[in-house]
């Protein structure tokens, strides 16, 4: 399904970021990928997939849950490349959007795909950990403009964040917006089934210590942000948004029964 809803506006997606961050236009021959670990404070790594252009000849390789056609481990093609991070939903992986990825990475950019520890489809164990989600992002940030061996070919000023359900959450906490969460429960007192409710009910909040507003990491190098269907979007008050000054793309579904808008 999420797939599927993907593919209707991965174009339109490309479109608003190459605007956004006036990135080059020309579009890639192939697409180089990498699997990698990026360290994450305190003490644990996060496992990325990489999507970049290049020249090298793509075969079908096998990432888990799908096949795609990629040079694996291709040199890098062109430089001044935008970097594009991308946060999955809850019980997702870094492979949930790789469709968009490989049109992103052939129109020019970089992008960085994390699956997020404990918020995954192997293990949910931290799915309501959400301040961890917007350190990760930076986490990402830093080890792609530094640490990665092609680190050179990124255009620092050009970062952008895409997210998809919790995903789209954590972009809008990375790009400053403060969500509320002691809307939470007068929300799940009077939407008993819905779909984040029942999430929250298996993966209480932990509230003690409670989660602070400067827990919420913005990060302000990204200078746009995708975001589709943010789950708990209801705990983002026009307060909440208020530092918010980037370039937004915003998507709900038509017909959303998990995450209605």
């Amino acid at each position: 399904m999420v797939a599927a809803f993907v593919s209707r506006w991965q174009a339109p997606l490309w479109f608003f970021l190459l605007a956004a961050l006036a990135a080059p236009s020309a579009l890639a021959d192939q697409v180089g990928f990498q699997l990698v670990t990026i360290p994450d404070p305190p003490g644990e790594v996060l496992k990325a997939g990489i999507w970049y252009p290049t020249k090298a000849a793509a075969v079908d390789a096998d990432i888990g849950l799908f096949t795609q056609t990629v040079a694996t481990s291709g040199e890098m093609d062109g430089h001044a490349h935008g970097l594009i991070v991308m946060s999955h939903g809850n019980g997702g992986s870094l492979a949930g959007h790789y469709d968009t990825a490989l049109e992103l990475a052939r129109a020019g950019f970089v992008v960085a795909a994390m699956t997020h520890t404990g918020d995954n489809y192997q293990d949910q164990s931290r799915a309501t950990q959400l301040a961890d989600r917007p350190r990760a992002v930076r986490a990402v940030i830093d080890y792609m403009l530094s640490a990665w061996p092609q680190h050179a070919a990124i255009d620092a000023a050009k970062i952008g964040v895409f997210g998809f359900s919790s995903g789209g959450f954590t972009a809008l906490v990375s790009i400053g917006g403060v969500p509320d969460l002691a809307a939470i429960e007068p929300y799940c007192a009077s939407h008993a089934n819905a779909y984040v409710c029942g999430v929250l009910k298996a993966h209480p909040i932990d509230r003690n210590p409670p989660v602070r507003a400067e827990d919420w990491i913005a990060d302000r190098r990204i200078k746009a942000a995708v975001v589709a269907a943010p789950a708990i979007g209801f705990t983002f008050s026009p307060a909440g948004l208020q530092t918010v000054r980037v370039p937004i793309q915003l998507w709900r579904a038509g017909d959303d029964h998990i995450l209605p808008s």
